[in-house]
């Protein structure tokens, strides 16, 4: 048996994924105790068939919250309607269940366990039944209507099957806190859910804005640089037309200043566009700090100085930290992420590992190794090609320790680098 499955399940899952499945599993096994310490305890205090038939009540009731609980937290997600025929039929069953175990108490076979059992059913059933209800209104003051309708109900069933003033009183009260610290329980629950989600969310805005923010850069760059001279051209070319129609020899010389004007632009253009390409690895390094630490990420950045690489093998060792550093914010779910160059054998190795990375079966990296959800993609394909022009490696897979590591090396020869990095 394989018994990395089920941790390799639950690390593929994002923090709004697992905090989801956390909460689901804690109402199931609400149900789960419901059943467990209230239907079976019977089977020790009274006679067989009546504690098969409080387990049996108890049972219904018990399935059917979980059920509720399930849809009701799928409505909370926008994944499908409000169940309301079926939270009304677990406020029947509740009520159902309620009165008879009250009924059994006050008229069935005599005895203190009889009592205590039945009582014990009483109120469990109001209380849990309050709390599942709570998972499927959104509304406050619903939610206030409903407690105290679960707490007046019970007292007023209490009395109306004969229960002396006091203990009725005391029934509301118990009731009354029992099921508003369930129903509190459950609304707390969805609104932790729904935090975690939108935070999620919000760090998604966050790397296309980041995204977005580049392009606009890039956009405004080439404005700079086109705007003026594209202006320049234009008043140029129709002053050479002017002067042309004239029969003006002047006109080639307009025309010759337009070309230069052009090549002049393309050569700009390209500056702009190698500029953009061609990224610097201790700006990367630093924003791969700040942007890591901004999210709430503990980042460390090692290593030793980085002038001594030629520029084409810096840029493609930036481009390799910022698409790491956008698969952990984006893919993953880290709590820390170091980031390392150094020198090893005559390679410049830069390592880029954090311990959050969801790693999906089948996704397949270099050499069969797998890589991050949505790291599979052209982000470490492009890097792959950068790297190879400059003679350099990309490996990108798990690690020891719950680790997700991606190892880039370029040769010192290839590299330009300095004989000793610092």
């Amino acid at each position: 048996m394989d018994v990395r499955g089920p941790a390799r399940w639950w690390r593929g899952k994002s923090t709004p994924a697992k905090v989801e499945t956390y909460t689901r599993s804690t109402f199931h096994f609400f149900a789960v105790l419901e059943i467990a310490a209230i239907g079976l305890t019977g089977f020790g205090q009274v006679e067989l068939w009546l504690a098969g038939w409080l387990l049996l009540m108890v049972g219904v009731h018990g399935a059917v919250c979980a059920v509720a609980a399930s849809r009701a937290l799928d409505w909370t997600r926008g994944r499908r309607e409000q169940p309301v025929r079926l939270l009304w039929t677990l406020g029947a069953i509740t009520a159902a269940v309620a009165c008879a175990a009250l009924a059994i108490a006050e008229y069935g076979p005599g005895g203190e366990s009889v009592d205590s059992a039945a009582g014990g059913v009483f109120g469990v059933v109001l209380i849990f039944g309050a709390g599942t209800l709570a998972l499927g209104v959104h509304n406050r003051r619903r939610v206030y209507a409903l407690v105290g309708g679960f707490g007046a109900g019970a007292g007023a069933v209490s009395l109306a099957l004969g229960a002396p003033g006091a203990a009725a009183l005391v029934v509301t009260l118990a009731v009354l806190f029992g099921s508003a610290l369930f129903a509190f329980t459950s609304v707390f629950s969805v609104w932790l859910l729904d935090a975690f989600y939108e935070l999620d969310e919000a760090r998604e805005t966050r790397a296309r804005l980041a995204v977005a923010e580049e392009r606009l850069r890039f956009g405004r760059d080439l404005h700079d640089v086109m705007g003026r001279n594209l202006a320049v051209i234009a008043l140029k070319s129709e002053l050479a037309v002017q002067l042309a129609r004239r029969g003006r020899a002047e006109a080639v010389d307009q025309m010759i200043e337009v070309q230069r004007i052009a090549q002049e632009s393309q050569r700009e253009v390209r500056d702009v566009v190698r500029g953009y390409r061609e990224a610097d690895l201790g700006v990367e390094l630093a924003g791969a700090h700040g942007v890591l630490t901004a999210a709430g990420i503990r980042c460390e950045v090692t290593g030793g100085e980085v002038t001594g690489l030629s520029a084409e093998v810096q840029s493609a060792l930036a481009w390799a930290v910022r698409e790491a550093t956008t698969n952990v914010l984006r893919h993953g779910d880290a709590g820390w992420c170091a980031v390392g160059v150094r020198e090893r054998e005559g390679w410049v190795v830069l390592t880029v590992e954090n311990d959050g990375a969801s790693v999906p079966s089948g996704a397949g990296g270099k050499d069969g190794v797998s890589v991050p959800s949505g790291a599979g993609g052209s982000g470490l394909a492009g890097l792959r090609e950068r790297l190879a022009a400059v003679e350099g490696t990309l490996e990108a897979g798990p690690a020891d320790g719950g680790l997700f590591r991606v190892v880039a090396e370029v040769p010192l020869a290839t590299a330009g680098a300095r004989e000793v990095m610092a």
